[in-house]
């Protein structure tokens, strides 16, 4: 009976590791189906996720279920593309806490891969200077990194990053009160030059 019993617990016991997992995979292939194969982004207009930190990824999650940040729907370009479209705050809305500091540890323990893509030299060489006087601080090793906890942006994919400088200018993205004042130093030229900047980093 003991041994019965001993074999009922373990098999109970290791089944759970098993559901988890399966449950982490559906989820980050969610993820995946916007994002990119393993968080990687191949669209200009979304950011990879693969390396950004845990924690900057977690803030993030909770923003979005709090509808703080825009939440243009998007069509899946990757796995099962019949899907319906999305929004990030209907993703976010529909995880647990559990899920969001695992799903947050999976994407943030992977290496940070920045994107190829083209960029203009000189306008890179102007984002440079703006980056090194106005962003270095809390964005070091050109945004990428990881040790800073904040958001990746040196290989992070450039029509993304225009897109969330221009809701950081028209307030429409939550962002912290010290960066509010250096992004709304910014003309629309220095954001340009930080954007080709960032993407230059490959």
């Amino acid at each position: 009976m003991r041994r019965q019993f001993f074999y009922i617990f373990s098999t109970l016991i290791l089944s759970i590791p098993a559901f988890a997992v399966a449950d982490m995979a559906a989820i980050m292939e969610g993820c995946d189906g916007c994002h990119g194969p393993q968080g990687v982004s191949q669209s200009s207009d979304i950011p990879s996720i693969a390396g950004i930190p845990e924690f900057v990824l977690v803030d993030a999650m909770y923003v979005y279920q709090d509808e703080a940040r825009p939440c243009a729907e998007s069509e899946y370009r990757h796995g099962d593309t019949s899907r319906p479209a999305t929004t990030m705050c209907a993703v976010a809305a529909a995880l647990s806490e559990d899920d969001i500091d695992a799903v947050s540890a999976e994407y943030g323990a992977m290496g940070w891969t920045k994107a190829k893509q083209d960029f203009d030299a000189g306008l890179a060489a102007a984002g440079k200077a703006v980056h090194d006087s106005s962003c270095d601080r809390c964005h070091s090793e050109a945004g990428t990194n990881a040790d800073d906890e904040a958001s990746m942006l040196g290989g992070q994919q450039m029509g993304y990053l225009r897109n969330m400088f221009a809701q950081y200018k028209d307030g429409s993205r939550e962002q912290p009160s010290k960066m509010q004042e250096k992004v709304d130093a910014l003309s629309a030229d220095d954001v340009e030059a930080l954007v080709h900047y960032y993407g230059s980093i490959q």
